[in-house]
């Protein structure tokens, strides 16, 4: 857990954050503010569970931020320390929901009871959150979308070992085990395209529901809508022993779904079975298989029920299956996954030795799909190939990279590495720009607000995500770049100017000239006066 002191008085914040073991509550780290606005900016970066903070302070008091907090985070556990009894203070700080409200000065008991308390509070609360009945229910009410999900990452070819497997089945409660299966492939015909959208999924999850109950006597039914617009229903026999014409078995209820579906539902069915085979490891390839069988069938045959074995398979070298696994290419490229990719490109190419090393169209395929990927990530980013890739794109137009495995292999990751180069310089370009919009802005509008907050909407991003540029790119927290800037300032101002220490702290973004003073005493160790009459 992370915790946060905040006071203006800078002993109290030294002498809380610096010298009481809160690691022996599980208190990880402590963050130090020496003001409201500064407690706010290092709660927007980072993930602070519980603020200990004074109750008076300039600008903005210990009340007004917890109701800052509470408009951004209802959990966050909230204390406060007062030098006063007031009882107005304490109904106001009590309606915030904070846990204690403590006088100065507390002792340690006090103290660490408060924390104790707090951290209690926020156990409770997230061990409902994670709760084994809330999860069995969220569980429950989303069963049917994580089955179809699994089914659908399984016909696409996502990897699991037989551990996730197991697990997975059992978790979603799918009575399916590693063997034996048989696919069934729908094609929902033209007069289902009378429906809405809405009415389309009304008559798919009928369907599904039809096919469950057919089935379901014979064999357990796991169905879903594919992304080509099919339903899937992946079928297991119950009774695992030898079943005499199982096939048959499964053809007849076939032909039951499509009078079933043609009687109470007007539309009409096309459907291909598969062969029988192992499941998971067969389930894609045979998945593909059924798949292209319904591509084979043109002109005007529809209504059929047909096994992929009824047909003749065309002649055919098959599929890259490396080049599609999923995640794809281009995936891996636009998340800036260079290793990953790299792997990919490597596992392309030992595929085209180990099964394709004399398929001169499996290289060509290879190679067009990595071009269009590496053009497609160009294109999207602002640029175009030929200036990224200089004397590497000679090859690709002349189809010299594709003429060998050898040669697709030296020139794809020839071509990662540039862009890999080229897109790091053009990331660290974006942040040093960054960096120069906020520190001119910082700059210009010293006087008003400059919180990470503010600078964070002038430049169109999100707190969290600017703070981390502006420390990658500087070595300096956005926090610490604003005070070191003001008080710089302050110091020019107090060698250079007769100004009035009041008109200066204004100037530089401190509303109340007895805060500035502090600070700047702090930083300095004397005050503004005496800081200049040192100069003079």
């Amino acid at each position: 857990m992370q915790m946060i002191i905040v006071d203006d008085e800078a002993h109290w914040v030294e002498n809380l954050s610096m010298h009481k073991p809160w690691q022996t509550l599980g208190i990880e780290q402590v963050h130090k503010a020496y003001s409201a606005h500064e407690a706010l900016q290092i709660i927007e970066t980072n993930p602070i569970d519980i603020v200990i903070s004074d109750i008076l302070m300039p600008e903005m008091t210990g009340l007004e931020l917890i109701e800052k907090i509470r408009e951004r985070d209802k959990r966050m556990k909230c204390i406060i320390l007062s030098g006063h009894s007031d009882f107005e203070f304490a109904k106001k700080a009590v309606q915030n929901q904070t846990v204690d409200y403590l006088l100065k000065p507390p002792s340690d008991n006090e103290l660490f009871s408060a924390v104790k308390t707090a951290i209690d509070q926020l156990q409770a609360e997230w061990e409902a959150v994670s709760s084994q009945e809330r999860t069995e229910y969220t569980l429950r009410e989303n069963l049917p979308l994580l089955r179809g999900q699994l089914l659908i990452d399984a016909l696409k070819g996502y990897r699991m070992s037989a551990d996730e497997w197991t697990r997975k089945l059992e978790s979603y409660g799918l009575p399916f085990s590693y063997g034996d299966c048989t696919l069934l492939l729908v094609r929902m015909e033209e007069e289902f395209g009378q429906y809405t959208s809405n009415g389309q999924q009304l008559m798919e999850y009928a369907i599904i529901n039809m096919a469950e109950e057919i089935f379901s006597e014979f064999s357990e039914v796991w169905g879903v809508k594919e992304e080509h617009g099919y339903l899937v229903f992946l079928l297991q026999l119950k009774d695992k022993g030898s079943i005499p014409g199982k096939e048959k078995i499964l053809e007849k209820l076939a032909i039951q779904l499509q009078h079933k579906v043609k009687q109470f539902l007007k539309g009409s069915l096309s459907i291909v079975l598969s062969e029988s085979f192992k499941f998971p490891e067969q389930l894609q390839d045979n998945y593909r298989k059924s798949f292209a069988y319904f591509r084979q069938i043109v002109g005007d045959e529809r209504e059929f029920v047909m096994r992929v074995g009824d047909m003749e398979p065309s002649v055919s070298h098959g599929p890259l299956d490396a080049l599609y696994m999923p995640p794809s290419l281009i995936s891996l490229l636009e998340a800036g996954r260079w290793e990953a990719a790299e792997d990919k490109l490597v596992g392309v190419c030992a595929e085209l030795d180990d099964r394709w090393s004399d398929s001169w169209e499996h290289c060509m395929e290879a190679g067009f799909l990595i071009a269009s990927s590496f053009t497609q990530l160009a294109h999207r980013n602002g640029h175009t190939l030929v200036k990224l890739l200089g004397a590497d794109m000679e090859p690709l137009q002349s189809g010299e990279a594709f003429t060998s495995i050898s040669k697709l292999r030296k020139w794809s990751l020839n071509v990662l590495s540039k862009l890999k180069d080229g897109t790091s310089s053009e990331i660290k370009d974006i942040r040093s720009s960054y960096v120069k919009k906020i520190q001119n802005f910082a700059e210009e509008h010293l006087h008003e607000d400059v919180s990470l907050r503010a600078l964070a909407d002038h430049v169109n991003l999100h707190p969290t995500h600017l703070s981390k540029i502006y420390k990658i790119e500087t070595g300096e927290g956005i926090s610490d770049y604003i005070s070191r800037l003001r008080m710089e300032r302050a110091c020019h101002k107090l060698k250079t100017t007769s100004k009035k220490i009041y008109e200066i702290s204004m100037e530089i973004g401190y509303l109340d000239p007895a805060y500035f003073i502090k600070v700047f005493k702090r930083q300095y160790g004397v005050t503004p006066q005496e800081y200049r009459d040192g100069n003079q």
